[in-house]
């Protein structure tokens, strides 16, 4: 016997039926004595629905009020899954963020995790065997007693730390694929599925392009130390041991991990737009001249490479930054191009990003030489590089993201099973 939190996604509750399926996945688990809080999304289209909802009601509309009509697509599935649960002779409840509650900061739209009291719903564990079925994605900030949400994939977030705050023993992440691959199937039919992942390596693969986990909730997995199973929602409930092993992949600390290959991953983003500024006086304060401004309009910067003239003198300094700010950099550059004093702007979006992710690169060399050897006899040229102790990211020529991928997977052994 053991507790367990299990999140569904958009997909898995799309409607009725599927609920009705996720429903048997929980029954199976309650039916095996497991202690079972639930973490549901909204239907798969509702959150955009009502995002969309909001602009048409005002372009610039209040964030709180905002906040206050997303968080209803997550109140809507709870509350279903519940009715369906208890149709099946299940003990249930619906649970709204507000209601446990889930203490976060004020920042609507993008709010973080302060404090979860799970002492009710454990008690009611204990007390009425009762399924709590939770609204993820959401919470109240205590100051403004205002409806917070957490950002898009931020049911991921609420699942493992609602998992740690009833100290859960694991937190099941069901959703539309049955784990994590060592890249994107669609690109590389050969991808395979990995039985375990270090949190750490996770963390990379999610914050550089996969899409499988929200990279808040590896974080929150890492720093509380519960293991996460991503696997899928399509999966036969009746076909599945609640005591064993479940299929798909497991991220948990790399202690765990027997033997971890140099390479686990290669992830890519096509989101990237690069920034390029020539003949920068070369002088104390001019890297903060450019990148403060940016950092205050809320503009994340990945890739920076610096190159300085023979002389000394001047500097070139390229960056990347999301595709969708890329035109509020370009326009925060330009306005402050008096203060930062470079000669010419570039600029390209047809670029993309391409990661090689593995803790094995700490103990290994020459991991990233043999990347750039086997791109360039693929005549792809490289427009910046950064590394990181398990990480090293080029990027390319948008065209040769497939092909790039594909060579660095085959490259690693990432093909052979």
């Amino acid at each position: 016997m053991g507790r367990l939190v299990m999140k569904f996604g958009g997909t898995s509750v799309a409607n009725i039926d599927r609920i009705r399926n996720v429903a048997r996945h929980v029954k199976r688990e309650v039916d095996a004595g497991h202690d079972v809080a639930v973490v549901v999304s909204a239907m798969s289209g509702k959150t955009n629905e009502l995002v969309e909802w909001c602009g048409d009601a005002s372009p610039l509309h209040d964030a709180r009020e905002y906040d206050a009509v997303v968080a209803s697509g997550e109140q809507v599935t709870s509350g279903l899954l519940a009715i369906v649960l208890q149709g099946m002779g299940i003990q249930a409840r619906s649970w709204q963020g507000w209601q446990i509650p889930i203490k976060t900061s004020d920042a609507h739209a993008s709010a973080r995790i302060l404090e979860i009291d799970g002492s009710e719903i454990s008690a009611r564990f204990k007390d009425r065997q009762e399924v709590a079925v939770i609204a993820g994605f959401q919470g109240i900030n205590p100051q403004t007693n205002r409806i917070t949400t957490l950002g898009r994939g931020g049911s991921d977030t609420s699942a493992v730390a609602i998992a740690a705050a009833i100290r859960a023993d694991r937190c099941d992440i069901y959703t539309d694929v049955d784990g994590v691959y060592t890249t994107d199937p669609r690109v590389v039919p050969k991808a395979r599925r990995l039985d375990k992942i270090a949190f750490e390596d996770m963390l990379e693969l999610a914050s550089l392009g996969a899409k499988v986990l929200q990279v808040r909730s590896v974080e929150l997995g890492m720093v509380h130390n519960i293991p996460v199973f991503v696997r899928s929602s399509f999966d036969k409930p009746e076909d599945i041991d609640p005591h064993g092993t479940p299929p798909g992949t497991l991220i948990c600390s790399e202690e765990e991990i027997m033997e971890s290959h140099v390479v686990t991953g290669i992830a890519f983003s096509k989101d990237e737009a690069q920034i390029s500024l020539r003949q920068i006086e070369d002088k104390p304060g001019v890297a903060a001249a450019i990148f403060g401004p940016l950092a205050d309009a809320n503009i994340n910067v990945d890739m920076i490479v610096q190159n300085v003239s023979e002389d000394g003198k001047t500097t070139d300094l390229t960056f990347t930054v999301p595709a969708s700010d890329y035109n509020r950099a370009r326009d925060t550059i330009t306005s402050s191009k008096g203060k930062i004093g470079y000669a010419r702007l570039d600029s390209a979006t047809d670029v993309s990003k391409v990661s090689v992710i593995g803790s094995g690169m700490r103990s290994h060399a020459g991991v990233a030489a043999k990347a750039f050897k086997a791109l360039s006899e693929r005549n792809i040229n490289i427009r910046a590089i950064t590394t990181s102790e398990i990480k090293f990211s080029v990027l390319i020529d948008a065209a040769y993201t497939e092909l790039a991928v594909r060579t660095l997977h085959t490259l690693y052994g990432l093909d052979q099973t």
